[in-house]
């Protein structure tokens, strides 16, 4: 599938930053703006850039169509709102981790790092080739919402490597 066409159709989006998207909707011929609501604060290294890039890229695979402004966590809504605030339409997308929802389904933390758990290609394996996208759109389905990965930190592996050891 060529990216501008999954971007027509689908919206956007690799686990520790998930992306909601409130229903998908296709992007008509004309522009349309989005607004993206993130649990990190504005400008955030690392995982908040990370939303500003995706907001980036979105827009270039567009071709312009479908322009994305970021708030950070407390802009428009509280950092841990963000899937209410999806869910209800107050915002088209949001940007965080999926162990944040677990007071909304307790299968949701398991979409993330986890301590001891996938690294961040163990993870990308599951979601693509093993089932994992699938679990994850079921649970999020009943409250209207289609999850993407979008960003993977993965797990710290807590290996103690001796300075100038060359094997990692």
């Amino acid at each position: 599938m060529k990216r501008r066409d999954f971007v027509r159709s689908a919206g956007a989006g690799a686990v520790a930053a998930g992306t909601l998207l409130a229903g998908a909707p296709a992007i008509a011929a004309g522009k349309q703006r989005w607004k993206m609501v993130t649990t990190w604060p504005k400008n955030f290294p690392g995982l908040g850039t990370g939303a500003n890039f995706l907001a980036k890229l979105i827009t270039e695979m567009s071709d312009g169509r479908l322009q994305v402004k970021v708030y950070g966590a407390g802009e428009l809504v509280p950092a841990f709102e963000i899937f209410d605030a999806v869910s209800r339409g107050t915002a088209e997308m949001g940007h965080g981790a999926a162990y944040y929802w677990k007071g909304k389904s307790q299968a949701a933390q398991f979409f993330s790092a986890v301590p001891f758990g996938l690294t961040a290609q163990e993870m990308n394996g599951w979601l693509y080739h093993g089932g994992g996208m699938q679990l994850w759109q079921e649970i999020y389905a009943e409250f209207g919402l289609v999850p993407t990965a979008a960003g993977n930190t993965g797990v710290l592996d807590g290996r103690l490597v001796q300075q100038g050891d060359q094997q990692r």
